[in-house]
């Protein structure tokens, strides 16, 4: 399950805008994360090569088992640091931006540790 921190930030977003869109497109996940298109076309296709997602031939893409597993993970990571630290008494602003570094380099272990104190 190794991935690279922009691999986990685009299947974050798919997470996500499947929460709230019928389907998920590359022009959505683009827009999404003010990603020209071009990027994000390079970026399925690693994601695809890697098993991560499937793309249909209408372009509507899916997480696999396994991308859904990562993005779920990263999502999880995410909530839970950014609201521990708007506890601590962090802007939102800068929490969302904190956990969004710290979701990628947390260990397991760090994070279980926050996770059961912040329960």
């Amino acid at each position: 399950m190794q991935t690279n921190e922009s691999s986990e930030n685009y299947l974050e977003t798919i997470l996500i805008l499947s929460k709230s869109l019928p389907v998920v497109r590359s022009v959505d996940v683009a827009e999404e994360m003010g990603f020209k298109k071009s990027s994000v076309s390079v970026a399925m296709k690693h994601l695809r090569e890697r098993d991560h997602i499937t793309v249909t031939k209408e372009g509507f893409i899916y997480l696999t088992d396994e991308g859904k597993k990562i993005a779920e993970m990263i999502f999880e990571r995410h909530e839970m640091l950014s609201d521990w630290l708007v506890r601590l008494g962090v802007s939102k602003e800068v929490a969302d931006r904190d956990a969004c570094k710290m979701e990628h380099v947390i260990s397991k272990e760090s994070f279980e540790a926050i996770k059961g104190q912040i329960k």
